[in-house]
């Protein structure tokens, strides 16, 4: 059974390689009204947009999402999610999934899956979820995040390099360079989290870790804190998100053709 949780999308307006992209068209509709709109369609309780601007918060209400003003110079998307988290007064012990505001094509079932993930395990602060890689181009993709996890299911470590690195299969894609005989197949990273309300709040509040900054990957200051991190493994790669203009023309043509 789905636990209780709430759904909180981060959007800003700003972005280096897109600008006011939560307001972008996709077919008819701001892109975070897409994303809002996905979520619905999940079993949140609660789908709630974190906007930096008073126009994301007003284009989100003219089509029925609820929404949140946030401060504007919040350094990360956690920042944002911890401040709605209060203003919305979430318990410690909710459950919040973190969808990015620029997913349009987010699976519901996987927002679910994620609630269900971290409910399962006590023990864990977060929850995130994986797909296998078989791709060799996007294992040694450092723009493609991968991840290892240990056999109770909870995150060993999230790099930009190729992990886990077999070393007798390094050179070429012609080589065995995962063992597909095994359960060990690579992971690549689905940047969607769920997160108990308590430990979102605090997460701000942790030092920065080595790791962190040396792989850009916020993530790696809940390891490095000793906090556990639950993975859920999908089957497949999820829809594609929008970081670049050529991303937005894909998703657009996507939904025309739907």
């Amino acid at each position: 059974m789905t636990p209780a949780f709430s759904v909180i999308i981060p959007a800003r307006l700003a972005s280096s390689r897109l600008p006011n992209k939560p307001l972008a068209d996709i077919a008819g509709l701001p892109m975070v009204v897409r994303v809002a709109r996905q979520a619905l369609q999940s079993a949140a309780q609660q789908v709630v947009v974190a906007a930096d601007s008073p126009e994301i918060v007003q284009a989100c209400e003219a089509h029925g999402i609820q929404a949140l003003l946030t401060d504007v110079e919040h350094p990360s998307g956690s920042d944002r999610l911890a401040q709605a988290s209060q203003l919305l007064g979430l318990d410690d012990t909710a459950i919040v999934v973190n969808v990015q505001g620029d997913e349009p094509l987010i699976a519901p079932s996987l927002i679910d899956a994620l609630a269900q993930t971290l409910a399962a395990h006590p023990q864990a602060s977060m929850a995130t979820a994986a797909h296998p890689l078989t791709n060799w181009e996007q294992y040694h993709n450092p723009h493609i995040v991968k991840l290892v996890c240990n056999g109770a299911g909870m995150a060993q470590y999230f790099s930009r390099a190729p992990i886990p690195c077999h070393r007798d299969s390094l050179g070429s894609p012609e080589q065995p360079w995962w063992d597909a005989q095994s359960s060990f197949t690579p992971l690549r990273h689905i940047g969607i989290y769920a997160y108990r309300a308590g430990f979102l709040r605090q997460f701000p509040l942790l030092t920065p870790a080595p790791t962190e900054q040396a792989e850009a990957l916020e993530q790696l200051r809940a390891l490095w804190h000793g906090h556990a991190i639950a993975v859920h493994i999908s089957e497949h790669a999820p829809g594609p998100g929008v970081d670049t203009a050529q991303d937005l023309a894909l998703v657009r043509q996507l939904f025309a053709q739907n």
